[in-house]
């Protein structure tokens, strides 16, 4: 049965009013597929394996970028902190110069254009699924950032929700009586 045998959809009002309640992650995923670099900022990285270490993320057709990170053969994901929201902004910015010579990128040894000093996983695109008007793109790691390349241990996330940058903090933590996850989930 499909979506419109079962009934009628939900409008895109509602359904972006329901994901405004759902807090993400934030990334810039950078490109090359040989005429010039590409980033785009996005909420949508998720961890789809640990052996082999896989993840996807979802780009709308809309973005300018789209097209060379649908047709480049590797890339690089980079999991923002909370002090690398005005690189999150400058991706999601359209029109703005993401690898200007005011901004602090290179490339890694095998060509990818990165942002140094962010978290980053370089990556092979192993699956490409188009979806109504975006493609969901997978991605099965090869390379991290050397964890002795002077990140942060324990850097402050960085989150996008209801349309506004957000951090995450211990204050923002709940105590254990109150989110009893591990207990549900048998988790200590």
């Amino acid at each position: 049965m499909t979506a419109t045998q079962s009934g009628p959809r939900i409008s895109t009002e509602d359904f972006r009013f329901a994901f405004r309640s759902h807090p993400a992650g934030v990334a810039i995923v950078t490109a090359d597929a040989g005429d010039g670099p590409v980033a785009m900022t996005v909420s949508s990285v998720a961890s789809v394996s640990i052996d082999p270490p896989t993840l996807m993320f979802s780009a709308s057709a809309g973005s300018s970028s789209t097209p060379t990170i649908r047709s480049a053969e590797t890339l690089v994901v980079h999991l923002l902190a909370a002090d690398h929201v005005e690189l999150a902004k400058l991706g999601a910015r359209r029109g703005a110069e993401r690898f200007g010579d005011d901004v602090h990128w290179g490339r890694l040894p095998t060509g990818e254009p990165f942002y140094p000093d962010a978290n980053w996983l370089r990556g092979r695109v192993i699956r490409r699924l188009d979806v109504e008007g975006a493609t969901i793109i997978v991605v099965e790691a090869v390379e991290a950032r050397p964890r002795d390349d002077g990140m942060s241990v324990d850097p402050t996330p960085l989150a996008y929700h209801n349309r506004h940058w957000h951090v995450l903090t211990d204050r923002s933590m709940l105590p254990p009586a109150v989110a009893p996850f591990y207990a549900v989930y048998g988790r200590e």
